[in-house]
């Protein structure tokens, strides 16, 4: 799994550092403060990891790379990446598995990276992106816009993510600890969607019933791509899923679940990486860390352009969002006692 990051004068993240990553990580902060942007620059590392060397590729990882850049962060030029007014370049570094890969470049590049280090073995497993918005009901334009059009619009999070979803579903024993997700998962949504070939468009199914997804709740959706992707057998326990605002289009008692299917899975081993502002998922994250002895979950905050690391085994941080939510339930408390 990915063991730390570090990035430089990377768009708004001027500095951060961040060594023992857990199987469960999370990223909190206001709007604009690069929570996204730090995911999809993890994302891109290793989905090059992922493209290079596999099957027939003849691409280089510098190559893989720059284009990945390119088409997720959807910049005029690669370079626009670095941090407006720095004097120095883009730097950015993981650790995967005890391996260095690392790479920089200044604000005039467009194509091509010069500084590219790399010493982590090409990798069979799958990682994944689920964006904000859902992409199942855009699934077909995704596909057109990108594979034929060739237009910004939708980044390469939406794209991989439904070519991801293209794959069939596999027959067979799946792992046991995917198999009880899918278990849960099922239970959350009472019911299941599938992607009809001869209309092109996925429908949710619940009993004998069949729905246009169009008229599906938005958190069904989201909740049903996870268990598409274990079903299909894109993920394994060495993926790495990144996930912007979990809370998304999901009630309370849903992202509770959703969230403790996600600590099953960080068991069987696959890696996530979580942006938010809720405090229901920081919250509920704590209670997950703290009934889980073997689950260490290290919190990644920004307060006023800061970043600082803690753990969520050890308590709250301290951030805004969590102030709020806490000043808000006093003010809640106090009315009650009025």
């Amino acid at each position: 799994m990915i063991n730390s990051f570090e990035f430089k004068n990377f768009g708004p993240v001027h500095q951060l550092k961040c060594d023992n990553l857990g199987h469960i990580n999370l990223i909190i902060g206001g709007n604009g403060t690069g929570k996204t942007i730090i995911l999809k620059a993890l994302y891109s590392a290793i989905r090059t990891l992922e493209d290079y060397k596999r099957g027939n590729e003849p691409r280089n990882a510098s190559e893989i790379l720059a284009e990945k850049l390119y088409w997720t962060f959807e910049a005029e030029k690669i370079g626009d990446l670095v941090s407006k007014g720095a004097d120095e370049p883009l730097f950015f570094k993981f650790i995967l598995d005890d391996k260095e890969f690392c790479y920089g470049f200044g604000k005039d590049t467009t194509k091509i990276i010069q500084t590219l280090e790399n010493h982590v073995s090409p990798r069979d497993s799958n990682s994944v992106f689920l964006p904000t918005k859902e992409v199942l009901s855009l699934y077909k334009i995704i596909l057109e816009s990108r594979e034929v059009g060739k237009t910004f619009g939708f980044d390469d999070t939406y794209l991989d993510l439904a070519r991801a979803l293209r794959q069939p579903p596999r027959g067979g024993k799946n792992y046991q600890n995917f198999a009880l997700s899918r278990k849960h998962l099922n239970e959350i949504l009472d019911g299941k969607i599938e992607y009809d070939e001869r209309t092109g468009r996925w429908q949710f199914k619940k009993g004998n019933q069949k729905f246009p997804i169009g008229v599906t709740a938005e958190g069904i959706k989201k909740i049903s791509i996870l268990d598409t992707l274990l079903g299909n057998r894109y993920l394994d326990p060495k993926s790495v899923i990144f996930i912007d605002e979990p809370e998304s289009a999901l009630h309370p008692a849903a992202i509770s679940k959703f969230l403790d299917i996600i600590a099953i899975l960080a068991e069987s081993g696959i890696q996530f990486f979580m942006a938010s502002h809720s405090y229901f998922v920081i919250k509920k994250l704590f209670l997950i860390s703290q009934k889980q002895d073997s689950l260490s979950i290290p919190v990644i905050s920004s307060v006023d352009d800061h970043w600082s690391i803690a753990n969520l085994k050890e308590g709250l941080p301290d951030n805004p969002i969590i102030d709020e939510s806490i000043q808000l339930y006093k003010e809640e408390v106090d009315l009650a006692l009025q």
